[in-house]
């Protein structure tokens, strides 16, 4: 069952032919807090990353997400980017989960507040 999940489905892993790619043409670049991998071809034309556990692009820090764009050559093992003060710690794309971002007065929160601006209509 596990191979043919791995041959049929590309969001649970890399597939087999991601596999062999990867190990015929890529070279290994890096690796960043998640466990996320990074290669490249010898000729540096091609970039891509092999995730960690579920395939979400938010996994990608922005250091890393600007080399896999060519949007600089090196890579951050090489080069890593000067941090701001004010830059917070990458976090991975909540929406959908139980710690997603809910506004004051959402059903969503466990102790929504009551909304003092308005009175609510009642029919007669």
């Amino acid at each position: 069952m596990y191979f043919l999940k791995r041959l049929l489905t590309w969001w649970n892993s890399q597939t087999i032919g991601t596999q062999i790619f990867t190990s015929r043409k890529g070279v290994k670049v890096g690796q960043d807090e998640a466990g996320n991998t990074f290669y490249q071809t010898r000729d540096g034309k091609r970039r891509w990353v092999i995730f960690n556990g579920e395939m979400e692009a938010s996994r990608v820090s922005p250091d890393w997400h600007g080399w896999l764009h060519h949007t600089w050559d090196q890579p951050p093992t090489e080069a890593p980017l000067k941090k701001k003060p004010w830059e917070k710690p990458h976090q991975e794309n909540l929406t959908g989960t139980v710690a997603a971002y809910a506004p004051p007065g959402s059903i969503r929160r466990a102790d929504p507040v009551a909304r003092q601006d308005y009175e609510a209509w009642q029919p007669e």
